[in-house]
């Protein structure tokens, strides 16, 4: 019987690991499929990885929407020439990914409820707003700088809950979400 339960919870356990993995790496492709450099600020980009961010927070949870934000958009900055942004990235995306799926499955709701859901969302843009600013506080060593970001970080995260919202919808009604 010993064996049994250590052989279930190591499959969990490797489960877990695969899908949070799967995770990053769609936030990683969705963010590195199709982004654009905003002429605003400091070389913002919209993409739609924060969509993806904003998927995988709802449908799986705080733990794996946190880490799939953390390690898919850092590791984009590392590879695609933002690799002073990695740390801040990484930090604040996770922490984005965590409040999303924090509220979304707060009291058992486990991302069903829409109201939940936009309002996960929408609790966390000023949160990572204020993260860049900031990291770009730090970067620039400027409270000022960092204001002409703040545009492009709003469209960027309206555009991901746009897409967000009904790709959670459709896919919260798929018998395995």
């Amino acid at each position: 019987m010993q064996k049994t339960q250590g052989y279930a919870a190591s499959r969990a356990k490797t489960f877990d690991l695969i899908l949070t993995s799967m995770l990053a790496s769609l936030v990683f492709v969705a963010t590195l499929l199709l982004n654009i450099k905003l002429p605003i600020g400091n070389g913002g980009l919209i993409h739609l990885g924060t969509a993806m961010l904003f998927i995988a927070s709802i449908l799986f949870g705080p733990k794996k929407g946190a880490l799939a934000g953390a390690i898919g958009m850092g590791l984009f900055d590392l590879i695609s020439g933002w690799t002073l942004w990695a740390p801040i990235t990484f930090l604040t995306r996770g922490l984005q990914g965590y409040i999303v799926g924090k509220i979304a499955w707060s009291n058992g709701r486990k991302g069903i409820s829409l109201k939940f859901n936009l309002l996960a969302m929408t609790v966390s843009v000023p949160i990572t707003i204020a993260g860049y600013y900031i990291g770009e506080r730090i970067l620039y060593n400027s409270w000022i700088i960092p204001l002409a970001s703040i545009p492009g970080d709003i469209v960027q995260c309206i555009v991901g809950i746009a897409i967000a919202i009904p790709v959670c919808a459709m896919l919260k009604k798929v018998q395995f979400f």
